[in-house]
């Protein structure tokens, strides 16, 4: 176990500089887009998932009107079959 909090800073900096940057959001609606959409892409970097994938297929759901994928990982069952957890 590391003795520093350095990994959970470091997933924090690319919203820190994208509020610098931007000067944050101007509404409740653009803050809560931002930080879903910060929220999304720290979580699939994390599982070495490519981001653009994931956003276009959520979106074409979207507007389907099929169920988003799961941002959870996919776990591999006993029988050898991956499934979302």
């Amino acid at each position: 176990m590391e003795p520093t909090n350095n990994a959970a800073e470091r997933a924090l900096r690319p919203g820190v500089l994208w509020r610098k940057g931007s000067f944050g959001s101007h509404s409740a609606a653009g803050s809560r887009f931002a930080e879903r959409m910060l929220t999304v892409t720290a979580t699939l970097k994390a599982q070495r998932r490519n981001i653009v994938d994931y956003v276009t297929r959520a979106c074409e759901a979207a507007l389907c009107g099929a169920p988003v994928p799961s941002l959870l990982p996919a776990t591999v069952t006993r029988a050898g079959r991956r499934k979302a957890a």
